[in-house]
């Protein structure tokens, strides 16, 4: 796992493109702490940089940028190709290859040299992202893997090409304007993230999962392609279901997933894994334990707030199986203090509020081991989602209504406040406990403003999104993805697609990436070995959501290791209480961000609108967590960014 940065800009000496391309590789030292390397072309101007968490082979072989056997190309590489030695032994057998060192990449300059890259794509199982350059064609390639574990920016200045794993190197480049485009700034405000393939800069892009972009001039503007569609994907799977027995798909999903999480644990330095006592996470470490390499180490958090502790589960899971377990619990204190490494560590604005716990876990991890497996991916492949259930069953409800109808409910649900719903009903506690529990108030409002959706899109967008009817963003259009048109499949299915395109690349993903990256931690991700997640949409829906049961068949795999009540309790997410922060410890750093004259003065955001939702969020009148802790990341975000661009100015 390393990080790379480049451009191709005007042809320039030796030196001059590797100062600068090093002090663009130098912004993502944290990605890679081992080991800096960088070089370049004189004679066209590109310029490749590198710095590296040294993984597999950590010898002076694995050294980049590497140049291939032929001297014909040279990469910047990102990541693993966890088959590397199985292709290593199908180029041995066809061809005559002398290799100098361990790392797999080599075998992946080896196999393009050879293969082509294409070909030697489509071999590759692994999460990547990198940039090769072709010294014959002089064309620079930048590709990133299927799901979009990996991330990898891209973008044009009036004279060169950008490219990073994050977008701190951009800001190095002596041409890098950084002006924030509007519509991406109001994307985010409802998603929480920037969704590919834009990002918060004008000009600058995310390649999209499974793409790559090829050029031959620095000021070639082309398009990425896809080198791998999940959609295609999608469609041969639904022309070739999986035709056995329930048992029968429950061991050939449980032989696939021994055979991802057997080839992810491939490395030379510690590794773990990350363990929540959930279902995805306990059947990774379950398999993991089959190896026989020992026991595994481990890591969980917990909190002192009951209703956000899932430690207990976790250790249970832990002693069953025997792993060598680490668990810290977290103050409040411990938590809030984190927060003031979010803007730096994530690099573009980014507001899942999960992302606090996974920085500390990260941390926790990378004490004692270099890379950890995590159960991401398991929702979007198995159904698991609540989301998923409850969108189908309330549009089974509401669209026999008007939409006129159920905007006028929608509007005397929210004439009374959140708090005043609680008083209300306060009474009803004793009688229905369970029907009530939590912020009753909230839950109405929250379920007003998906009676006011449209269609069943709309209902959709309205559940993964903030800013419901309105954006703070100043002068902005909305953009974002929609659900892609596949009438063929069930809703659900079409939820879990939409998910796989762009929730897990743009949330889930991010976020692991982002947090486990800041420490120097590798973090792997089995279920989405392309593998698995072929077999996972072979599978008919009623072997996943199978009468309410949600992964379901991850389920049966899971308890062949772990009894079923270990296990078998209510999805809980990797949340935290900012709604309660935001009116506590939280409320003067949140205001020092939201100070008036500061948002008039920057000119991007709504000073009235922030103000309303704020005063509403404090009062108690209304519960606006979401949409504040989106404009208060990218506040947060901001002032670090403007930091950064005055330190690089000065450098």
């Amino acid at each position: 796992m390393c990080g790379i940065a480049g451009f191709w800009g005007v042809p320039a000496a030796t030196h001059d493109l590797e100062r600068a391309v090093g002090r663009m590789a130098a912004r993502v030292r944290h990605r890679g702490p081992d080991d800096q390397g960088s070089w370049s072309d004189p004679a066209t101007g590109v310029a490749l940089g590198f710095r590296r968490l040294a993984i597999l082979d950590p010898s002076a072989e694995g050294h980049q940028p590497m140049r291939s056997e032929s001297g014909r190309y040279v990469i910047v590489f990102n990541g693993e190709v966890y088959n590397f030695r199985s292709i290593r032994s199908a180029l041995d057998a066809s061809h005559a290859v002398r290799w100098r060192g361990g790392a797999d990449t080599e075998v992946v300059l080896a196999a393009i040299e050879h293969w082509g890259l294409e070909r030697a794509l489509a071999e590759f199982m692994g999460m990547f992202a990198f940039a090769l350059w072709d010294s014959i064609d002089r064309c620079l390639s930048l590709v990133r893997d299927r799901f979009g574990i990996k991330p990898l920016y891209y973008g044009w200045t009036a004279r060169s090409l950008l490219f990073g794993s994050e977008l701190a190197p951009f800001h190095a480049h002596p041409e890098f304007e950084a002006e924030i485009d509007r519509a991406s700034l109001a994307s985010f405000m409802r998603r929480g993230g920037v969704p590919a393939p834009r990002s918060i800069f004008k000009d600058v892009y995310k390649l999209p999962p499974g793409a790559v972009l090829s050029i031959r001039s620095a000021d070639e503007r082309a398009e990425p392609r896809l080198w791998w569609d999940s959609v295609e994907m999608e469609a041969r799977a639904a022309a070739d279901p999986f035709r056995g027995t329930p048992d029968e798909a429950v061991e050939a999903l449980e032989v696939t997933l021994r055979e991802a999480v057997g080839l992810h644990m491939v490395s030379d330095v510690p590794l773990g894994a990350f363990l929540s006592g959930g279902i995805d996470s306990s059947t990774v470490v379950s398999l993991m334990q089959t190896r026989g390499t020992g026991a595994t180490k481990t890591f969980t958090i917990g909190f002192e707030d009951a209703r956000y502790n899932e430690a207990p589960y976790a250790r249970a899971v832990a002693w069953h199986l025997g792993t060598e377990h680490t668990e810290l619990c977290v103050s409040s204190t411990d938590a809030l203090a984190s927060i003031a490494d979010l803007p730096k560590c994530f690099d573009e604005p980014f507001a899942d509020s999960s992302q606090i716990p996974m920085m500390i876990l990260s941390r926790l991890a990378r004490r004692d081991v270099t890379v950890a497996l995590s159960g991401d991916g398991g929702d979007e492949l198995f159904a698991g989602y609540p989301r998923y259930v409850f969108h189908r069953d309330l549009w089974r409800r509401l669209h026999p209504f008007p939409e006129w109808t159920r905007t006028a409910i929608a509007r005397a649900l929210t004439s009374v406040s959140p708090s005043a719903w609680d008083r209300a009903l306060a009474p009803l506690r004793r009688i229905a406990p369970s029907a009530l529990s939590g912020r009753t108030g909230d839950k109405i409002h929250k379920m007003a403003e998906l009676m006011r959706a449209p269609d069943a899109e709309g209902l959709f967008e309205t559940l993964m999104t903030s800013w419901h009817g309105a954006t703070p963003v100043l002068h902005a259009t909305r953009t974002g993805p929609r659900l892609p048109p596949l009438d063929r499949l069930d809703r659900i299915e079409r939820m879990m697609v939409h998910d796989l395109l762009h929730y897990l690349p743009d949330d889930i993903l991010t976020k692991v990436d982002r947090a486990s990256m800041a420490c120097g931690l590798e973090a792997r991700v089995p279920l989405l070995d392309h593998r698995v997640v072929q077999l996972a949409w072979r599978l008919p829906l009623d072997l996943k959501l199978r009468g309410g049961d949600a992964k379901w068949i991850l389920k049966r795999v899971l308890e062949r290791y772990v009894p079923r009540r270990l296990f078998e309790r209510p999805k809980a997410g990797f949340a935290v209480p900012v709604g309660d922060w935001l009116r506590g410890p939280l409320r003067v750093w949140a205001e020092g961000l939201l100070d008036r004259r500061a948002l008039e003065h920057e000119g991007l955001l709504d000073a009235d609108l922030v103000a309303a939702r704020w005063a509403d969020h404090v009062s108690g009148r209304c519960n606006w967590q979401n949409d504040l802790w989106n404009v208060l990341m990218f506040q947060a975000w901001l002032r670090e960014c403007q930091t950064s661009r005055a330190q690089a100015s000065l450098a």
